[in-house]
Parts: C-alpha cells; sequence; structure tokens
C-alpha cells in the first residue's frame, strides 16, 4: 500500500483519533533495532496485509504513535502487534474504535464508524457487531495492562489490535500469562520489546472475522548492561495452558503447518 494515503488523509474528514495505514516507516521505533518481523504476503492479494502505525492525536492535533500492527483484511484480525512495554496502573476504558483507512475512510488515525462510508463498514476489518452475542471476547494483542499511560490505554481499545479469543482463555491462562510477563520484564529490562500475535482458526463470527486458534508472544528484554535475553510462548495448548518456549522454537512452529505455514521470524535472529 505504500505512502499513498497520506496525500489524501485530511481532505474529507476532521481529525478524532487512532491508527495510520502506510507502512512501518512512521513507527518502527516499536522494533527491536527498528526491524519488525516477517511481513506476511498474498500473492493473490497484495493489499491483503495492511501494516498500521496505530495513533492518537494529542490536545495539538499533533499525531502520537502507541505500537505498530499487521493487519488481516481477509481474516479480519491482526497478524500481530509490536510494542514497548511501560507498566503502570492504568483503569480500563471499553470504547472500541476501527481504522477508517481500511475501509474507504480518510481519517489518519482510529476513531468511530462515522469516519467511514457507511456501505464500506467492515468490509476489510472487524465491527462491534461481529462481537455481539458470538460468545467470544475481544482478545487484546496489545493489552491494557502493558501500557503507562491514559493515552496508551486508549489506543489499545481498537478492533484491528484484537480477535475473537475464547473468554475462558482471555480471562484465565493468557491474562496471567500478561501479568507475569509484565511483572518479570518490568523488573529486569531497561527495555523490553513484546511482539504479540494470533494465528487463525476455521471457525468465524460475525462477517467472517476469524476466531484466533492460538495466542503468542515473545519478549526481548534489553538489560541496563546491555545484554540481551527472550522467550515465546503460545497457547492454548492441549490442556488450556500456556507454554514457554524459545523465540527460536516459537518461530519454528509459527512457520509450520497448522500456523503461518511460511518462513516466520519475530526478531530477525537479533535477540
Amino acid at each position: 500500500m505504500g505512502l499513498r494515503c497520506e496525500v489524501f488523509v485530511l481532505l474529507l474528514f476532521p481529525l478524532l483519533s487512532q491508527g495510520e495505514v502506510t507502512s512501518f516507516v512512521k513507527c518502527s521505533q516499536f522494533f527491536l533495532n527498528h526491524v519488525p518481523p516477517t511481513v506476511l504476503s498474498d500473492p493473490t492479494n497484495n493489499n491483503r496485509y495492511q501494516q498500521i502505525c496505530q495513533c492518537l492525536l494529542d490536545n495539538n492535533n499533533k499525531v502520537q504513535y502507541y505500537y505498530a500492527t499487521l493487519y488481516d483484511t481477509n481474516n479480519k484480525i491482526p497478524v500481530y502487534s509490536a510494542y514497548e512495554l511501560q507498566l503502570a496502573d492504568i483503569e480500563r476504558k471499553d470504547y472500541w474504535h476501527i481504522e477508517p483507512q481500511l475501509d474507504g475512510g480518510s481519517h489518519l488515525c482510529m476513531s468511530g464508524l462515522n469516519q467511514i462510508p457507511s456501505n464500506n463498514r467492515g468490509d476489510h476489518q472487524a465491527l462491534n457487531r461481529d462481537y455481539e452475542k458470538s460468545g467470544y471476547d475481544k482478545g487484546h494483542l496489545y493489552p491494557v495492562h502493558h501500557t503507562s499511560t491514559h493515552s496508551s490505554m486508549i489506543a489499545t481499545s481498537t478492533l484491528t489490535n484484537a480477535a475473537p479469543q475464547d473468554p475462558g482463555f482471555n480471562r484465565g491462562q493468557w491474562r496471567v500469562h500478561e501479568e507475569d510477563l509484565a511483572e518479570l520484564l518490568n523488573n529486569a529490562c531497561s527495555k523490553a520489546y513484546v511482539v504479540t500475535g494470533v494465528v487463525p482458526g476455521d471457525t468465524q463470527i460475525g462477517d467472517g472475522v476469524k476466531v484466533a486458534k492460538y495466542y503468542w508472544s515473545a519478549y526481548c528484554c534489553v538489560s541496563k548492561s546491555h545484554t540481551t535475553e527472550s522467550a515465546g510462548y503460545v497457547g492454548p495448548d492441549n490442556n488450556g495452558k500456556v507454554q514457554t518456549l524459545t523465540v527460536k522454537d516459537l518461530e519454528t512452529r509459527l512457520s509450520g503447518p497448522g500456523y503461518y505455514g511460511t518462513p516466520f521470524y519475530v526478531f530477525q535472529g537479533r535477540c
């Protein structure tokens, strides 16, 4: 998709908030050494996988970036979100945004449905109505518990940062994993780069929104002495648990059948 959206981005609608669909150029700071995980491609649809720099406008209408997301417009769920973990006790708010540019809107950052032409809404992304009475949670990839400011908390509540997740797993083992990871990295790291992703299954809800078969995450911890350590996680396993493994083993699994089925690298061998 390149950088074409910036040519027309302010012409039709007033500024509100959240997500710039261009490339990862403006949010590469959320990747270790500014290098993203594998960007998937589809030879039959060049626009399927969209690189989103998730943003909000501050009080001076200046764009502020909070994390990066690779989004699958066919399955209407993210592939992954990448962020730098920063921890604070932030109260969660459950007002969910969408990404106007995925459905033909021209608003620069994430906002509400009014920023998308009515005939286009939900063509390439999930909407709140897809989750209603589905029995699935909106499972954050970049979770509220890993944010440190009110603005960063708000920025996580976009449906381009969520996938349908079994509520028992979301509120149980995966929530425990998120909390344990936050405590580990907050105590040990001067910088902590985290990537969290999902693998789509065969089940879908609403208008073609795929339910996540697996959630996975990986971190690279840069210590105060500039050494690095890493680990990967994936779940649920057959017992509904989250497995811990090396990043290399996680990449091997994600590259195989039943997952992405193509070579996939999280930190590109740099951690």
